[in-house]
């Protein structure tokens, strides 16, 4: 008896497989552009996983309600067969709400989970170009100085590397073309290779945020050239002047730069080198001009507010690779690449190492908080910003001085003087 039943289960199955391939093959055809999409489904579904599509298959009611239904002509469709991501594809882009673009990693390993680092397509991918680089090495690389003592704690170890030698100088005068912008692994900002177009000399300079290879950059610090003001005529308007000198990546004094204009690596004396606004992305505004003395004023990022001579250096832009600080390194060996050497709290160190150390558990013995010297250590800012007032170089000679002309205050009267002098009315 159950013989009989199996036996005539299996010719079920084996006509209800026949009448469906018959009513299939009406409808494939010959181009895989004229097949239906139901038909290309179950055409690879029978060809990849035959005893699914034959469990499939059992089912006369279905049939019959479906061969009822009237024919019509399949739509012709493209078919193109799902495509699965590759591990070893580039990570996508993460913009954030700034729009700057980030590069994170799939999480295949605990370090690269929270990895993120810059995207900067733009970078040169060789090596940099060895005439203008030192060796690394001696005593200072691990915070020692000459006598072999400690000066500068965390420092120590990291990958070899070489030392770029940047020009923070620019009197080179003349045009000068960027052949590439290179990573320099000494500092946060991007430097860029460029040629004198007459000497043939090669530098390395700070790249400017937007500088790219083949641009022109030029350097006014030794004057205005001479087919410059033979092509205006002979006449000098500051205006034109400015628009056709004040580009980025030009280094200009501080005099012949508009107000409002965005600098970075500007220096504090006539002959002497850049040393504000050297750090990815840094940059200072021209705040103000002021025509009784020799001075430009200029505000920093912090809000501090600095005067600095009229012939003093400054370049045209911000400093580039304005996404480092959004970087994440991901792991401790990264900082440990880079130089960077643990930092530990005092009160996990003994009694000798620290003076918040020692003890039993995490208490530092009811102290006040000092440095590793016994030095008080303050929770507060030892220097508060001074808005809108100037802060002075170097500040402990002068006071800040608002001065009040006509009733009003303007940016251009904001000056500062001696201590001594009672005509000036303070106001602070």
């Amino acid at each position: 008896m159950w013989g009989e039943l199996l036996r005539r289960r299996s010719r079920t199955k084996h006509h209800d497989r026949r009448r469906l391939a018959a009513r299939l093959e009406p409808r494939r055809s010959s181009s895989p552009a004229m097949m239906s999409s139901a038909s290309v489904s179950r055409l690879l579904l029978r060809r990849t996983v035959p005893q699914s599509y034959s469990a499939l298959s059992v089912a006369p009611r279905a049939i019959r309600y479906a061969s009822t239904a009237p024919p019509t002509e399949p739509e012709p469709t493209t078919f193109t067969p799902p495509t699965m991501a590759s591990i070893w594809e580039p990570p996508p882009e993460r913009k954030n709400e700034e729009g700057f673009r980030m590069k994170s990693y799939k999480p295949r390993t605990p370090g690269v989970r929270h990895l993120l680092r810059p995207v900067n397509e733009h970078l040169w991918k060789g090596k940099p170009f060895k005439p203008l680089t030192i060796a690394r090495k001696g005593q200072g690389i691990g915070g020692r100085n000459h006598t072999g003592r400690v000066v500068v704690r965390h420092r120590g170890g990291g990958h070899k590397r070489r030392i770029r030698t940047v020009d923070f100088v620019r009197m080179a005068s003349g045009p000068h073309t960027v052949d590439r912008i290179e990573r320099d692994p000494g500092r946060s900002g991007h430097i860029a290779l460029i040629t004198n177009n007459e000497t043939g000399r090669k530098s390395y300079i700070l790249a400017a945020d937007g500088l790219r290879a083949g641009d022109t950059v030029q350097s006014y610090r030794s004057g205005i050239p001479q087919e410059l003001l033979d092509s205006m005529g002979g006449i000098v308007d500051p205006g034109v002047l400015a628009a056709r000198t004040a580009w980025r990546g030009n280094c200009l004094p501080l005099h012949m730069i508009p107000i409002g204009t965005l600098i970075h690596a500007v220096g504090s004396s006539k002959d002497g080198k850049a040393v504000f606004c050297r750090s990815a992305g840094t940059y200072a505004t021209v705040v103000a001009k002021d025509e009784r003395s020799d001075c430009i004023v200029i505000r920093l990022q912090s809000g501090e507010v600095r005067r600095i001579k009229k012939d003093a250096p400054a370049t045209i832009g911000v400093v580039s690779n304005v996404t480092w600080q959004h970087r994440q390194l991901g792991k401790a060996g990264r900082s440990r690449w880079l130089g960077i050497r643990p930092t530990v709290r005092g009160v996990a160190m003994n009694a000798a190492d620290h003076p918040h150390g020692g003890g039993r558990g995490k208490s530092k013995g009811n102290r006040h908080p000092v440095s590793p010297w016994g030095i008080p250590v303050s929770d507060t800012l030892s220097a508060e910003i001074t808005t809108p007032g100037v802060n002075p170089f170097p500040r402990s000679k002068f006071d800040v001085l608002v001065f009040y002309l006509h009733g009003s205050l303007t940016i251009a009267d904001l000056s500062f003087c001696n201590r001594r002098n009672p005509d000036i009315r303070r106001d602070r």
